[in-house]
This record gives structure tokens, C-alpha cells and sequence, in this order.
């Protein structure tokens, strides 16, 4: 197997399409197209009265999608935060599912000129969407020492993060930092201990990439859109790759399915009010057969919900979701 077609494979595909449980005149949403994977699975589920909406801010998943030449397929140039607005343009009011692939995809990991990866040199860029938002480097060139430390602490969960914010500081003050490489020898130089098996630049990297892409932020406006969006009976999927993002999942889904009222009330559990969403099973994480063939896999873990017919109250999701900042995910 070629590393293009390794790059394309989509991760956790059979769990994903059965958590879904794909009706064929079902209207479903593929909130992160990337190369179109879980997207092509679904149209193959689908009967001629069933519909697709994917979504996706990469210019470039956006191009690979016109491959698809499907009456039942819609692609749409925005990020996952724009899930109502995208539906609202297009009159679907509910939808039967939404799977939502998070993260960075192998394309634009495997692609210098992203720059999103120490791997090979390229510009520190790091935007999912080159066309808009400030990139890795415009931010490092003007961002205070302070910020530098507490985005690579908070959002990469560095260890090191006082001494790399003060190389990156120090650094720059010799000459802009627009290259992948340089970013990754500074940080290299910065931290002195390494993991086994990972680069030192892995943490930073990170960091500045869920920073310039805003996704912590993108997750928490989705989520609750994507819940109110779902006809009863219908499953919200998830696919996270980091702490961070599946925890911020976890946290809502738990809000959402949890009972708003104290469990000590002489209230028979039939009478109680009925949360929106019900869990559905426990987290999964991929195969060993699958990490061995496709090692991205490897920190994918996938939390299904089912939407009740109980309205959803704010109040839930301001439990669910208490800040934005790098330390509001720790929780």
C-alpha cells in the first residue's frame, strides 16, 4: 500500500458507520469531509432518497470532494462551528446523524507546504484554512512570552513550556521564525528530555496548531449545534485523536445526558424530565489489526450519543463548557 493511499484511509470506518446505524432515506452530515473516506461509506449506505451534507474549511478537501458526482452529496466551504447556518442555507431543519472526524487529516500532515508537521521543512503555516485566520508564524512573530508559554502549556500539555517559550523569545529576536525546521531545532535545543519514540517539537507543534485553528473553540460551538440539529432517535458520532479534544467531548455528552435534577428528590425516575442526549455504549478505540495498517489510528478514541426528544437547555451546555482558554479543557 502506497503512503498516498495510507494518508486517505479513514480511521475507525466500520465502528463509525455502525454507531451511525445509517437509514437509506436518511439525511446525515459529515462535519469533517477531509479526502472523503466515512463520506464515500455513507453514500454507499444511502438509497436514492437519502442525502449527504459534508463540510470542511481545507480548500483542498474541498477540491477532492468534486470527485464526487452524486445527486444525494452536497459540499460545503466551512468549518464545523457553521453546522445550522450551513443547514439553514440549504432548508434541512434535522438530520439523522452527524459524524464528525476531528483533528488534523494525514493529507495535510503529509504536506510541507502545510507546515504543519516537523517533518519535513516547509512554512509555519499550520491554518486548516490557508484563506483565512493568522498562521503559526504571524502569531509566534508578535505573541508575548507569557502567551507562548501558557498556549504550548495549556493547549500540548508541555512539561517544558516556560524554557521553549523563552527559546522561541529568544530566537526571534536573531531572526523571524517562518520555517517549520527552525521552530523544531529551537525547541529541540529547549527541551532537554525527551520521550521515548517522540520528537521533542511534538508538544509545541500541537499546540500552535489547535491555537491558530481555533479547534478547541470550533468543537464546543459544534457540539451543541449538531445536538439541537438531530431528529429523535438520531446518533451523534465523534472521532477524537487527542486528550483535549476527547475530553471536552466526554464533558458534553455527560452534561447532556445527565439529569438536571438532584437524584435525592422523591421522584419516580419515570417522572423525571429526560435529558437530550443518551450514551451510547463506551468509548472505542481502534483495533490492533487496524493501528498496525494505519498508525494514525493509534490515539483515535469514538464516543456515540443518541438524541432524545427532550428540548436542549442552555443550561446544560453552560455546564458543559465553562471557557476557551488553554486551562478550561484540563477538567
Amino acid at each position: 500500500m502506497s503512503s498516498k493511499e495510507l494518508a486517505h484511509r479513514a480511521v475507525l470506518l466500520e465502528e463509525a458507520l455502525a454507531a451511525l446505524e445509517v437509514r437509506a432515506d436518511g439525511t446525515y452530515v459529515d462535519a469533517t469531509f477531509g479526502r472523503g473516506g466515512h463520506s464515500r461509506a455513507i453514500l454507499e449506505r444511502l438509497g436514492p432518497a437519502g442525502r449527504l451534507i459534508a463540510l470542511d474549511r481545507d480548500p483542498a478537501a474541498i477540491e477532492a470532494a468534486r470527485a464526487i458526482r452524486d445527486p444525494r452529496f452536497v459540499i460545503e466551504h466551512a468549518p464545523f462551528s457553521e453546522l445550522s447556518r450551513t443547514l439553514d442555507r440549504l432548508g434541512v431543519a434535522q438530520v439523522q446523524g452527524v459524524l464528525a472526524d476531528l483533528g488534523v487529516s494525514s493529507p495535510q500532515l503529509e504536506d510541507p507546504a502545510r507546515g504543519f508537521s516537523f517533518r519535513a521543512d516547509g512554512p509555519l503555516d499550520m491554518r486548516m484554512d490557508p484563506t483565512r485566520g493568522v498562521s503559526a508564524a504571524d502569531w509566534l512573530a508578535t505573541a508575548t512570552e507569557q502567551q507562548i508559554r501558557e498556549a504550548i502549556g495549556g493547549y500540548g500539555e508541555e512539561r517544558f513550556a516556560k524554557q521553549v517559550a523563552k527559546a522561541i523569545v529568544d530566537a526571534r529576536a536573531r531572526e523571524p521564525l517562518v520555517r517549520t525546521e527552525q521552530l523544531a531545532a529551537v525547541v529541540a535545543a529547549a527541551v532537554r528530555t525527551r520521550e521515548a519514540g517522540q520528537n521533542p517539537a511534538t508538544r509545541t507543534f500541537q499546540a500552535l496548531r489547535i491555537l491558530v485553528n481555533r479547534e478547541l473553540e470550533e468543537i464546543s460551538m459544534m457540539l451543541p449545534q449538531a445536538t439541537a440539529r438531530l431528529a429523535p432517535e438520531a446518533r451523534l458520532v465523534v472521532i477524537s485523536f487527542h486528550s483535549l479534544e476527547d475530553r471536552l467531548v466526554k464533558r458534553f455528552l455527560r452534561a447532556c445526558a445527565a439529569d438536571s435534577l438532584p437524584a435525592d428528590l422523591p421522584i419516580r425516575a419515570r417522572d423525571l424530565p429526560q435529558p437530550p442526549l443518551r450514551i451510547v455504549g463506551k468509548a472505542l478505540r481502534a483495533s490492533d489489526a487496524e493501528v498496525a495498517a494505519n498508525p494514525r489510528a493509534r490515539s483515535a478514541t469514538l464516543r456515540v450519543a443518541e438524541r432524545s426528544s427532550a428540548d436542549l437547555d442552555p443550561a446544560v451546555l453552560q455546564r458543559a463548557f465553562t471557557g476557551h482558554g488553554p486551562d478550561a479543557w484540563r477538567s
